[in-house]
């Protein structure tokens, strides 16, 4: 079966993109679009690249509104005319298959102060940044962008930070995520016990492992490493994780209501 996620070729670097720590760039791909690159040579590596694809589907999932993700494949000649020698540097790093995220051109930065979310959406996106430890969803850094009067969710590259600890992974499915008490919209999160109840039903064994298996081969192994797991290896470690977590969707959602509650 062919996957849903569409494949293009970067033909152009637009511009970097400085306020993402990871040098995010626009470019644009032999589709004609522009796209937001994500870079496997980036100082997160794979491992962001990942998360990025797996919390984006989830969400997708869920009915929250993502830009379309594509696998970017970048040549090795690319970039050699760059004169920034640290993008070049990166570009170099990240020959092969890249992400690239649809470009919403004219999207303006979600503001808490600006715009107030329904109860119910508020609880959805709270609900599914704790299960996938969304780290990067603060009054800070909102990652969310108003495109056409709709909210859409972007940059999910710092979730299921399990994967960068080497702790075992069914130890983290069940923990509370604690930093859900700096998510920006916690206070209008209303309806977490039923939205819990919606998405533990939507997001079904054989959804997840569909979400993990997006996951290109090449993500999820360490090629400089002879002893590392096997893809197939670590995409069970991700089925295994989100299964066990959401079978355990209790322990976040108290979490959670306990922090609303200590804000409000």
């Amino acid at each position: 079966m062919d996957s849903p996620i569409r494949s293009v070729r970067v033909t152009r670097y637009v511009t970097p993109l400085r306020e993402g720590g990871s040098l995010p760039a626009l470019a644009e791909a032999d589709d004609g679009f522009l796209y937001v690159l994500k870079f496997r040579g980036a100082g997160q590596g794979l491992k962001a690249l990942v998360a990025e694809l797996i919390a984006g589907e989830l969400a997708r999932t869920l009915g929250l509104r993502m830009p379309e993700i594509v696998f970017a494949q970048l040549d090795e000649a690319f970039g050699r005319t760059e004169p920034d020698e640290e993008i070049q540097d990166l570009l170099k790093a990240s020959t092969g298959l890249n992400m690239g995220i649809h470009y919403l051109s004219g999207a303006i930065t979600f503001d808490p102060l600006v715009t107030t979310l329904p109860a119910r959406l508020a609880s959805q996106i709270v609900w599914l940044d704790c299960f996938v430890t969304n780290v990067d969803r603060t009054a800070r850094n909102t990652n969310m962008l108003i495109w056409h009067k709709e909210l859409w969710l972007i940059d999910h590259g710092a979730a299921l930070y399990f994967h960068h600890s080497g702790q075992p992974w069914q130890e983290q499915s069940r923990r509370p995520f604690v930093p859900v008490k700096d998510h920006v919209l916690l206070s209008q999160a209303s309806e977490l016990e039923t939205v819990d109840a919606e998405y533990r039903q939507l997001l079904t064994p054989e959804r997840i492992a569909d979400i993990v298996d997006l996951v290109p081969n090449e993500w999820l192994v360490d090629a400089n490493d002879p002893d590392a797991e096997s893809a197939a290896e670590r995409r069970a470690v991700y089925v295994g994780f989100l299964q066990d977590r959401l079978a355990h969707s209790h322990l976040f959602v108290q979490e959670a209501i306990n922090a609303r509650h200590a804000r409000i």
